[in-house]
């Protein structure tokens, strides 16, 4: 005997004909169709969102690799350019090596800079802030009058 998952549905019929129509229990049916039908858009929405989610994660794997490849990589570039350099110049693989470090450490200190403007022009959310200690002061005020 296998089991399969319960999917919610409406029923095209009545589940019984000879039952009387009245408004109480129309109501009564399209409050359960209606809340079944919710249910089971909550349920589509969730199997795509997971789909969703699994193929942007085995994405994300690719372009890691990607990225880690790339740093790899990079170290062979500084390498070249530091032989390039002492080659060009006739200086020593040190003097090279030392003039792209230098510039490594320049460019990495620019972006620091700029990063920590942008991460000092950051705010707290004053609005959200003052918005929730107006529904503590509200529910606590309501508290109170018990």
């Amino acid at each position: 005997m296998t089991t399969r998952e319960h999917i919610a549905s409406i029923p095209l019929t009545a589940d019984d004909p000879a039952a009387e129509a009245s408004i109480g229990g129309l109501v009564r049916d399209a409050t359960a169709h209606v809340s079944t039908l919710v249910r089971a858009e909550v349920e589509l929405a969730k199997g795509e969102i997971a789909a969703s989610v699994k193929k942007g994660v085995k994405g994300s794997v690719f372009f890691i690799v990607a990225l880690t490849v790339l740093c790899f990589s990079l170290f062979f570039l500084f390498m070249a350019l530091g032989f390039l350099i002492s080659e060009i110049f006739g200086w020593w693989y040190s003097v090279g090596f030392g003039i792209v470090f230098f510039l490594m450490l320049l460019t990495a200190g620019l972006f620091g800079l700029l990063g920590w403007r942008k991460v000092k022009k950051i705010k707290a959310p004053e609005k959200s802030i003052a918005a929730a200690k107006d529904t503590v002061a509200a529910l606590t005020r309501r508290g109170d009058d018990n």
